[in-house]
């Protein structure tokens, strides 16, 4: 059998500090894997560092920045946001995820609740779900009336047109799953004891409502992906990927210095 070699690049890596953990920690010798793990951190870190330089960016010129966080449950957006945001300011950011509208916010128009919640002059909002709730969620689980869902679809693309044209830089990201990958992770955070508040009335009946969102998922996106606020489908099925791809992403749509 030869002997498997390593690029120089490689070894470096190995035998730095992220290099020696993730052996150190490895339960199984597994050459391969530690490596994979080690060169997603520090492609992770580079671009964090990159992150750093946006938000800084976003603060010396006032500008306003809002990522939208879209995908089935288990896709993996909270992740991805704690990855986005674990280096930058806390004071210059927000995370938003909205919990079921009051009665008030009921009898409101339904942006308005959005609308509070968008950022100030030298802010980045992450909306943890946002206002296409109602493009899928609400549809799929008769949370909305079908006229409640057809105002939306109608209002939607000028609202975000109106919030562009206010000097706003909007990112649509949708996390996308395979069914099969759905149900493992569901499997994975009901066996976990830390993880099994995360599973929600609404997430037990995703896979059986799978066809539900699946049409009305696409029905957003033929009307939604516009000229002016475009999506970006990220293949969520590999979580460093997903990570990686959604901050590469906005990295390269906001023009930071």
């Amino acid at each position: 059998m030869s002997e498997k070699k390593f690029t120089e690049e490689e070894i470096e890596l190995l035998n730095s500090k992220i290099g020696l953990y993730a052996l150190l920690r490895s339960k199984k010798f597994n050459i391969d894997k530690v490596l994979r793990e080690v060169k997603y951190t520090a492609e992770l870190k580079r671009r964090q560092e990159k992150l750093i330089k946006l938000q800084n960016w976003v603060l010396k010129n006032d500008q306003k920045v809002v990522i939208l966080f879209e995908g089935r449950d288990a896709a993996g957006k909270g992740g991805a946001i704690r990855r986005i945001t674990e280096y930058i300011n806390p004071r210059h950011f927000r995370t938003v995820a909205l919990n079921i509208p009051t009665d008030d916010e009921k009898r409101q128009w339904f942006f308005q609740r959005y609308i509070n919640e968008l950022p100030k002059p030298g802010e980045i909002v992450f909306f943890d779900r946002s206002w296409y709730n109602r493009a899928v969620v609400e549809p799929v689980n008769n949370f909305c009336t079908e006229r409640e869902y057809q105002i939306f679809m109608s209002q939607v693309n000028d609202f975000e047109k109106m919030l562009i044209e206010s000097d706003t830089h909007l990112i649509k990201l949708y996390f996308s799953i395979s069914k099969k990958e759905q149900a493992r992770r569901f499997k994975e955070i009901k066996e976990n004891p830390l993880k099994r508040w995360k599973m929600t009335a609404v997430d037990e009946k995703a896979q059986a409502l799978w066809d539900d969102y699946t049409r009305y998922k696409r029905k957003m996106f033929e009307a939604t992906d516009t000229k002016h606020a475009p999506w970006k489908i990220i293949d969520a099925n590999n979580k460093a990927d997903a990570r990686l791809e959604a901050i590469e992403h906005i990295l390269n749509v906001i023009p930071y210095d």
